[in-house]
C-alpha cells in the first residue's frame, strides 16, 4: 500500500516541482521581488514560497489572480513541463526573448534564463548595421563570432573579427562594433550584467 501510495504521489510532486519553477521563472523575468509579487495576487509570501518550491501545489482559487499578477493566462501557470516552455534553468529555441535596441540593423535576443547569473545573447548585426556611439557600462563581456564579421572597438583600439574568432574584455572600457561585410553577423554574447542594464549605446 506504502509503495503504491510513493508511486501516485511522485508525478503529482514532479507536476508540483515544475509549475514553482515556472512561476519563479517568470516573476524573476518581470523583476518581481517574493513580497511584491504575493502583494500583487493577493496570498501570503509563505504560500507563494512553497509554490516555488514544489512544496504546495498551485490552487485554483490562486491560479486566477496569480496570472493577472504576472500579466499571463491562467494556463501558462499550469501547461505540462514536457512542452516547448521557459523554465527557471532553460530556454526553448522557440520561446527567445527579444530585447530592445535603439541602434539601427541590431537585434538581441536573450538565452539565459532568469534569475541567471550570467546573461547570454544572441546578437545579429545586419550588413552596415551597428551601434551609433560607443558606450560603457558595468561588468565584464565575452563574445564569440558564430558567422560573418564584425568590427569591435575597444578603449578607442580597432578589432576586425570573423567566424570563430572570440573576445573579451571590461565593461568598463568605451566599446562599440558594426558589421562591415555584406552579409548578416551573428554572436554570441555573454555579459556580467542583467539585461536590463545592456545597452547597446544609441
Amino acid at each position: 500500500m506504502d509503495m503504491l501510495d510513493d508511486a501516485t504521489e511522485k508525478p503529482k510532486a514532479d507536476a508540483d516541482i515544475r509549475v514553482g519553477r515556472r512561476v519563479r521563472a517568470l516573476r524573476l523575468e518581470r523583476n518581481l521581488s517574493l513580497a511584491e509579487l504575493a502583494a500583487k495576487a493577493g496570498v501570503s509570501i509563505g504560500a507563494l514560497s512553497q509554490i516555488e518550491r514544489g512544496l504546495s501545489s498551485l490552487r485554483v482559487k490562486v491560479i486566477w489572480p496569480l496570472a493577472a499578477a504576472l500579466d499571463i493566462e491562467p494556463s501558462a501557470l499550469i501547461t505540462d513541463g514536457n512542452e516547448a516552455a521557459n523554465d527557471l534553468y532553460c530556454v526553448r529555441a522557440d520561446k527567445r526573448r527579444q530585447l530592445p535596441v535603439k541602434s539601427e540593423g541590431i537585434a538581441k535576443a536573450l538565452l539565459s534564463p532568469p534569475g541567471a547569473a550570467l546573461t547570454g545573447l544572441l546578437v545579429t548585426v545586419e550588413a552596415d548595421g551597428g551601434t551609433a556611439e560607443a558606450y560603457a557600462h558595468i561588468g565584464h563581456e565575452f563574445g564569440y563570432v558564430l558567422s560573418g564579421e564584425v568590427e569591435l572597438v575597444v578603449d578607442s583600439t580597432k578589432y576586425v573579427l570573423k567566424s570563430g574568432d572570440s573576445f573579451a574584455f571590461k565593461s568598463t572600457l568605451l566599446h562599440a562594433f558594426r558589421n562591415p561585410g555584406t552579409e548578416p553577423c551573428r554572436i554570441l554574447w555573454v555579459n556580467t550584467t542583467k539585461p536590463s542594464e545592456v545597452r547597446d549605446g544609441a
